[in-house]
């Protein structure tokens, strides 16, 4: 059979088709149907179910584009996988789901199937754990969840903290005040804020403490309510230290705690706070604990490769 598909103009012919026809190209090494494209159309020849197969890939990077968002070489790939493992529905469900609108209005999405749970647990539990290797987005997504409730008042201010671990003792003799010494370690926390809000409006926020970027130390003793609160890098945590921070949580907070338990950077025979809290935690109601994997990373594809590498490496 055959069938075409047709673009609204150029400019979204070529953020579907890619440049120089690279997505076209992808996509037609997965299929034996004949893929042709010229100029705002693509026409497509082959049995019935494959072509049909076909349109549903290009229907889902369609509208994806028209949602506001640039089509990317893992878009294609994560969406070939989808339809062809006939979760075609999956895809578009996640496609659908539009955490906000980021200042250089961009429609934020989750990218993959783990990425859509993780947004789900973070909504429906008061305390979440992501963990997963760089790339899967669990800082990025947890910040952006905290600025839609921010957004939407359900919360009345953010607070984003981490460990220094990699300052031990050597903080004091950092050039500096205090906050010079310690921005360095959050500012991929500062990247994530900018990046949704606007550099502008997130210093506006700082300076009337709407949005607090501080050390783990400074949570001691606090109780943090009406608040959504990120705990990143919590590998790098002790035991004590995840007590400390999880006790903190007050009426109408949320936390979300983030890491990588395969980067702890503690001192040798110092258990990691977020391996801990996994098992002690487990089972406990409104508590979700989402793992994320290299099929969730969404930044180049060799960053894939490069967490599979090492995993086989690390289990033989």
């Amino acid at each position: 059979m055959e069938k075409r598909i047709s673009f609204a103009d150029t400019k979204e012919a070529v953020a579907v088709l890619g440049r120089n026809d690279e997505y076209l190209g992808l996509i037609g090494q997965h299929f034996a149907s004949g893929i042709t494209a010229r100029g705002t159309e693509v026409i497509l020849d082959g049995e019935a179910a494959e072509v049909d197969q076909i349109m549903r890939v290009f229907h889902e990077l369609i509208y994806l584009y028209r949602e506001g968002n640039p089509v990317t070489n893992h878009d294609v790939r994560y969406s070939l996988r989808m339809i062809m493992a006939g979760q075609a529905d999956y895809l578009h469900q996640m496609f659908s789901d539009t955490v906000l609108v980021t200042a250089r209005g961009r429609h934020l999405k989750p990218k993959t199937l783990g990425q859509s749970q993780y947004l789900e647990a973070i909504r429906h539990n008061y305390i979440t754990f992501g963990i997963g290797p760089a790339g899967t987005g669990k800082t990025y997504l947890a910040v952006a969840m905290a600025v839609f409730s921010l957004k939407n008042k359900h919360v009345e201010r953010i607070i984003l903290t981490r460990p220094a671990v990699e300052a031990g003792e050597k903080l004091g003799f950092l050039p500096g005040d205090l906050q010079e010494k310690i921005d360095p370690y959050l500012r991929p926390l500062y990247d994530a804020m900018y990046d949704i809000m606007g550099a502008e409006t997130v210093q506006k926020y700082m300076a009337k403490n709407i949005i607090e970027v501080a050390p783990l130390a400074y949570m001691r003793g606090r109780t943090l309510e009406d608040a959504f609160i990120i705990l990143d890098e919590a590998q790098n945590t002790t035991a004590e230290q995840m007590k400390m921070f999880l006790t903190r949580m007050g009426f109408g907070s949320k936390m979300v705690v983030t890491g990588d338990i395969t980067q702890i950077d503690l001192p040798r025979g110092v258990q990691s706070g977020l391996k801990h809290a996994q098992a002690v935690l487990a089972g406990t109601q409104g508590i979700a604990v989402l793992h994320l994997n290299e099929s969730d990373v969404v930044r180049h594809e060799i960053v894939s490769r490069i967490i599979q590498a090492y995993e086989h490496y690390n289990q033989e």
